[in-house]
């Protein structure tokens, strides 16, 4: 299939976000709670109506999703962009095309294309910034060998998703990341 087959496949945000099993008040708590800047929205400017659309390789039950999508989300109704959400598992043929580090099937992907339906950029599954921050939550854990690693490791989690829900600041580091992705 090519991209503009899978984006035609893919559900709705509404059809995603009602069917969503995990993550849905979390999610919906973000995309309420989250605007852009007005600095967001001069930089989206230049992309208003270009016919841009985006498929989203998601799980409901990502971490990781539940703050990037309803960002993304937002972006999307600022510049007309349609969006697409296809569940990783179910589609690991495109999955798979889109590994980070060329082995794993982290998400959220998000395959931006033009009206064509060819590429135009690829963003995912962290900010840069965020990325960092869970490298350094991840250096304190244990090694995995320890008796405790699984229940910190559970713990660091949690305590990045809560941070995820509340921090405005991870907010915008994202959106900025995703539009400097948009803007190349």
């Amino acid at each position: 299939m090519n991209l503009m087959q899978w984006f035609e496949k893919g559900l709705t945000a509404d059809e995603y976000i009602t069917g969503m099993k995990v993550n849905q008040a979390e999610t919906n708590h973000i995309f309420e709670q989250f605007s852009l800047s007005d600095d967001e929205r001069d930089k989206l400017s230049t992309l208003k109506d270009k016919g841009l659309k985006a498929i989203v390789l998601t799980e409901d039950w990502c971490g990781d999703a539940l703050l990037n999508n309803p960002i993304l989300l937002k972006i999307a109704a600022e510049i007309g962009m349609e969006v697409r959400f296809l569940l990783r598992d179910q589609n690991l043929e495109l999955m798979d095309q889109y590994l980070t580090n060329g082995t794993s099937r982290a998400i959220p992907i998000f395959i931006f294309i033009n009206g064509d339906g060819e590429e135009h950029a690829v963003w995912g599954p962290r900010a840069k910034q965020i990325q960092e921050k869970v490298d350094y939550e991840r250096g304190q854990l244990p090694s995995q060998d320890d008796p405790d690693f699984k229940e910190k490791q559970m713990a660091m989690y949690k305590k990045l998703v809560a941070t995820y829900q509340v921090d405005e600041a991870i907010w915008h580091t994202v959106a900025d990341s995703i539009i400097a992705k948009l803007k190349k």
